[in-house]
């Protein structure tokens, strides 16, 4: 069976799935600060989640040409959103490993949420269309996460090194 598209771009779905869940749990294994590894151990479980849903679709779309209809879950947006806290910025400096890993984590969540919506667009199929927006909406909410911790982080930064301009 000569590959399609549709197999192409899962693929790639489940490779960068795979790195980002890689990724997150190196980060959550060496971090130093315990807010920190907490918040990159739920990012790590959020593409196990992605894996699994993909994989899904893989299995069902190899076996039947079609996607398989899905829910509206999402991610629980509640625990991170409770380690995005002072307890993090006060437990990491913008000059840190953890504040490169966020950086490192934006980069990749950009990369994911371009190909979703790049497939989404490409696609004239409504369950595949439904899959990839579902996809780009969930790593959307990652990349909120982390920009925020990341633009409190360069702020402490400039303020600490006087380097605002008034």
């Amino acid at each position: 069976m000569a590959e399609t598209k549709e197999i192409e771009v899962l693929k790639k779905a489940l490779v960068l799935e795979k790195q980002g869940r890689a990724f997150y749990k190196r980060v959550s294994e060496d971090s130093e600060s315990e807010a920190v590894s907490r918040l990159f151990s739920i990012m790590a479980e959020e593409e196990g989640k992605h894996i699994d849903f993909l994989s899904k679709q893989f299995a069902n779309f190899s076996a039947e040409g079609e996607f398989l209809q899905q829910g509206q879950e999402g991610g629980d947006q509640t625990a991170v959103q409770e380690i995005l806290s002072s307890e993090i910025r006060g437990q990491i400096s913008a000059a840190s490993y953890e504040a490169a890993a966020i950086s490192a984590a934006i980069e990749m969540e950009n990369r994911a949420i371009s190909v979703y919506r790049g497939r989404a667009e490409a696609s004239d199929d409504p369950r595949e269309q439904k899959l990839y927006n579902w996809l780009a909406q969930w790593e959307t909410e990652h990349l909120k996460f982390l920009a925020q911790i990341n633009d409190e982080l360069l702020e402490e930064v400039w303020y600490e090194s006087s380097f605002w301009p008034f």
